[in-house]
């Protein structure tokens, strides 16, 4: 199955934040939202992602304090990300071999959704 074929099947909104918001605005958005990530847009182009294991790894474990540290101080700036016409199971592999549960989607620099490993194991239960 094709990426863009999973997206339209899943139907949701990915929600974005700017690089200049505080953590601590993110986590808010982010626990509202029942979600793990966040996409960093500037200027209408990604930069990077924010995902729940950044939090205890690049701010609890350094002493920072989420309503004084910005989004771009913590995001991760090499973000794996996918294509629409690329198929799922490549999701899958370059999900698995690099540890991270969720990626991108991008048709050129637009963002056209993000895939979950549990939305993939629940569209693949269906």
């Amino acid at each position: 199955m094709k990426v863009k074929k999973l997206l339209d099947k899943l139907k949701k909104d990915v929600i974005t934040i700017s690089p200049d918001a505080t953590v601590y605005d993110a986590l808010k958005i982010m626990a509202e939202k029942e979600i793990d990530i966040l996409v960093v847009f500037e200027a209408e182009k990604m930069v990077g992602v924010l995902s729940k294991r950044d939090f205890p790894r690049k701010m609890i474990l350094k002493k920072k304090k989420s309503k004084k540290t910005m989004v771009r101080d913590i995001m991760t700036l090499k973000v794996i990300q996918a294509a629409p016409s690329q198929k799922v199971s490549k999701c899958i592999s370059l999900m698995t071999k690099n540890r991270i549960s969720h990626i991108p989607v991008l048709d050129k620099d637009r963002l056209v959704g993000i895939l979950s490993m549990d939305d993939i194991k629940i569209i693949n239960n269906d």
